[in-house]
């Protein structure tokens, strides 16, 4: 295998995957941490691409990381956000429910007012 054959495979692979393969772009970065490689795709394809709670994008990098160790090659996929993308990533969301978020608030305000009251 030579040493572009990730960057092939995972073409290869996400073009049968999708319904626009022709929007399809890999870019491959290599430094001394290993492959980059940066998957582009269009915006509608990006479930697709993802899978149900990212089982189809942890697939591919699992069959990355074995054609990497076939080249002696640590491979790692970027998946790239869609220019107009409502996703909103995780660490951005609110991790709470607002209700004890809002308990929360009134606990420290109440022993904000008892502390007060010594």
């Amino acid at each position: 295998m030579d040493q572009n054959s990730d960057q092939a495979f995972l073409e290869h692979v996400v073009k049968a995957l999708v319904d626009d393969p022709s929007t399809v772009k890999v870019e491959r970065k290599v430094d001394e941490m290993g492959v980059l490689l940066t998957l582009h795709v269009s915006q509608s394809d990006m479930g697709k691409l993802i899978g149900r709670n990212g089982s189809t994008a942890k697939a591919i990098r699992t069959l990355l990381r074995v054609v990497g160790i076939k080249n002696n090659a640590r491979v790692n996929l970027k998946i790239a956000e869609p220019e107009g993308s409502t996703y909103v990533r995780r660490d951005d969301r609110v991790s709470e429910r607002p209700e004890v978020r809002n308990e929360k608030n009134r606990d420290l305000d109440q022993l904000v007012d008892e502390l007060g009251n010594i």
